[in-house]
């Protein structure tokens, strides 16, 4: 059985589970997360039902990487800029998406091969327009609300950020 790490530090692999017990623990990842050089042209892609979280994590990364003033949830806007000290950031939220094809014609394959970092909440909306995340995070909610967390790296820039 493998051990369940009960606090916020990137350590380990994807197949070593996480446990956020509050929105606390997301900061502390997020803030860790974003200390990492990595982060700067990073892909990560969010899983997750409504409610696991994701928006959270995202604005706690994008307040640790030095966003200001309100950040918002792109759901109807789709994809929210950000232009931060040192770095530009997108935080994209497909949810709506009927249709993967949106992706290409909104023309977020150039956003996709700048420099800058991307956030990507529900990824399978636009499936295989997408290029592959460095980072795939998994959050499901359990029933007394903390948060159960798998990361999976695809790639060297994934690797590095989890080390």
């Amino acid at each position: 059985m493998t051990a369940v790490v009960h606090h916020a530090p990137i350590v380990g692999s994807a197949s070593r589970p996480l446990v956020w017990e509050g929105e606390e623990d997301t900061r502390v990842f997020a803030e860790r997360l974003a200390r990492h050089p990595a982060i700067a042209d990073a892909f990560i892609a969010l899983h997750g039902e409504l409610g696991a979280g994701k928006t959270t994590l995202v604005r706690h990364l994008l307040r640790a990487l030095g966003a200001q003033g309100r950040i918002k949830s792109p759901t109807y806007a789709v994809v929210e800029p950000y232009e931060l000290p040192g770095l530009a950031a997108w935080h994209f939220d497909f949810y709506r998406f009927d249709d993967p094809r949106e992706w290409e014609d909104a023309g977020f394959r150039d956003v996709f091969a700048g420099a800058g970092l991307k956030v990507a909440e529900w990824p399978e909306k636009a499936a295989a327009m997408l290029p592959v995340a460095d980072l795939d995070i998994h959050l499901t909610l359990a029933d007394d609300g903390r948060r159960h967390v798998r990361l999976q790296a695809n790639t060297a820039r994934g690797s590095e950020l989890l080390s």
